[in-house]
């Protein structure tokens, strides 16, 4: 939970620092520094966007085969007449 809260707020920051970037390359529409800033602030983002859905791709844990085979019963087994 920890790791994901802290992921949304960059999340956060990022996607401000890039609103105040834009509105800087805007009033500056030559400005090469605050285009060459906003392509990192997205490159970041997108590595931040990554690593949030890296946590829905990871397999889930397996368990010991001894647990998977293991069954109350002895199988196939004629029943009992009572």
């Amino acid at each position: 939970m920890e790791r994901s809260r802290r992921l949304a707020e960059l999340a956060e920051a990022l996607e401000q620092a890039q609103r105040l970037t834009w509105r800087l390359g805007a009033t500056d529409s030559r400005s090469v520094a605050a285009m060459e800033l906003y392509a990192r602030l997205e490159a970041v983002r997108v590595e931040v966007q990554s690593l949030q859905l890296r946590r829905f791709a990871e397999p889930r844990p397996e368990y010991d085969r001894a647990w998977t085979d293991f069954i109350p019963w002895e199988p196939n087994q004629p029943e009992q007449a009572a």
